[in-house]
């Protein structure tokens, strides 16, 4: 056998590691304020070392915020599955998804004031986060352009509770079931608008 064998998974480590390692100062210092050197630091490596897995600040962005929702999508699949009603499944997906990045310090670092844009970019320019949010979000009677708008109506949502949430969890539960849930079931709100 020629080669390393071992060498494409010490490459994901070192990924793996490199990605960690500015998750925490993203959530430490702010997205946008964590630079490569900063990373390189962090991660215990040469800059020309993270350069060879991140041409830049930004492909770490995207490949942690890539990682991230991976994570998550899988997650939620297995919560929602099995919700037979497509409004309340979508609902439930929604919820859990702000849920977990709530949940976690390194995520919700991402919706800070000063931040939140630079999530909102990735998560509208992103072909990976838009297939995944098609695969959990849409139903499947659409057709993939539907699909796929859907998709990124619902992120946006989700980004923008994140980042100016509603005034409790019943609040945000309440607009998403009298406004999302309608265009789901191409139905009317089903209670009145306080």
């Amino acid at each position: 056998m020629n080669g390393d064998w071992l060498a494409t998974d010490r490459a994901d480590l070192a990924a793996e590691r490199i990605l960690d390692a500015a998750a925490e100062l993203f959530a430490e210092h702010g997205v946008t304020a964590v630079g490569m050197a900063d990373i390189a630091k962090a991660a215990g490596c040469s800059r020309a070392t993270l350069y060879r897995y991140f041409d830049n600040r930004h492909a770490v962005r995207i490949a942690f915020v890539h990682r991230e929702t991976r994570r998550i999508v899988a997650r939620l699949d297995d919560q929602v599955r099995d919700i037979p009603d497509p409004a309340e499944r979508i609902i439930a997906a929604m919820l859990g998804a702000i849920g977990e990045v709530r949940a976690n310090p390194l995520l919700i670092a991402w919706f800070r004031p000063g931040d939140s844009g630079t999530a909102g970019r990735i998560s509208q320019d992103s072909d990976v986060i838009e297939s995944l949010a098609a695969a959990i979000f849409a139903d499947t009677e659409s057709s993939a352009p539907e699909r796929t708008r859907l998709a990124r109506w619902l992120t946006r949502i989700i980004v923008s509770l994140l980042a100016a949430p509603g005034r409790d969890e019943a609040d945000e539960r309440a607009m998403l079931e009298d406004f999302v849930a309608p265009i789901i079931t191409r139905t009317t709100p089903a209670r009145a608008i306080d």
